[in-house]
């Protein structure tokens, strides 16, 4: 009986430390300023081989994210809470925020920051494991994001890791950041690249 009992206490204790979505929310949203690398795998069904991508990326709390592509070419994106912006030879110029490019970006951005109340808007969520190594679905709700994705696959610690996009027709994006790290402040030129 007092095994039951021993056995029953750490159950509850275990629930009672359980990671739940607010603190990974808490947790993502901590850092004003994550400076990383990534690579971007996109598995298309036609292709044998994936088409990989790999650049840089800055995640400003106040501001939102520069994902600076380095190969195959070199591209310069702003997303922001305003929309999406891509660098050309005269400054940033608007991208339409129609597309589903678009709203891939701004998911991107939701799960980057943190933002769990945003993402439970449009899916389900399920979180398993602890605060230092932990896994987020994310199954879609509205019938659009229905229609692109079957389930989105979020890895992290500390910071997010990697994300896994599934998609309806067979195709994937594996995303991995790597050599994040918190707590570096925007450079003058990073200060610029985000002012509007």
């Amino acid at each position: 009986m007092k095994l039951f009992a021993l056995v029953c206490a750490l159950l509850l204790s275990c629930q009672v430390h359980a990671f739940d979505l607010q603190q990974l929310s808490d947790q993502l949203a901590r850092p004003s300023v994550i400076h990383g690398s990534f690579i971007q795998e996109k598995h298309l069904r036609a292709l044998e081989q994936p088409l990989t991508s790999k650049g840089t990326f800055v995640l400003a709390k106040d501001h939102g994210l520069l994902w600076l592509l380095e190969t195959p070419l070199q591209q310069d994106y702003r997303i922001t809470a305003q929309g999406i912006a891509r660098r050309d030879a005269s400054g940033w110029q608007p991208l339409p925020n129609k597309s589903a490019g678009a709203q891939q970006n701004r998911l991107f951005l939701a799960v980057l920051q943190g933002d769990s109340s945003g993402l439970q808007r449009d899916f389900e969520l399920q979180l398993q494991g602890v605060a230092t190594a932990w896994k987020l679905t994310l199954i879609p709700r509205s019938l659009l994001l229905k229609q692109v994705f079957t389930q989105i696959n979020i890895d992290g610690g500390k910071l997010v890791q990697k994300i896994e996009l599934l998609e309806t027709q067979g195709d994937s994006t594996v995303l991995r950041l790597q050599d994040s790290t918190a707590g570096k402040p925007l450079s003058e030129t990073e200060q610029h690249d985000f002012a509007p």
